[in-house]
């Protein structure tokens, strides 16, 4: 069963939104940052394997930097996060139909590093 979720980073002030598959790995992530909630990652697990499986590092690395660092690894304990939540999949699908485009028209995840 899918799953959405959301969790808070105060240190980064981060706010990081997950679907997850049924062993709780993330399908998508998207993490905004600060308070103008800056996008910084927008990034799918089967493009992520796409580029895995053809051994090709420049292109990996050209995806990380466009839409940032995908989590690995399931998200079992989540529940306990600051402000973790399920959330509905309009929700998430809104915050994602946003950040994407948002990561597509600049190039870059990095240029929103700075960002408060």
């Amino acid at each position: 069963m899918t799953r959405w979720i959301r969790t808070h980073d105060s240190e980064s002030d981060t706010w990081s939104y997950y679907e997850l598959d049924d062993e709780q790995w993330a399908n998508r992530q998207v993490d905004l940052r600060g308070t103008e909630r800056a996008p910084i990652t927008a990034a799918k697990l089967g493009e992520v394997l796409q580029r895995r499986e053809r051994g090709d590092a420049a292109a990996m690395a050209t995806y990380e930097r466009k839409y940032g660092v995908l989590t690995e690894g399931a998200l079992t304990g989540w529940e306990n996060a600051d402000c973790a939540a399920e959330i509905t999949e309009e929700s998430f699908e809104q915050i994602w139909t946003t950040a994407r485009p948002r990561l597509d028209s600049t190039g870059s995840s990095t240029e929103y590093e700075g960002a408060p």
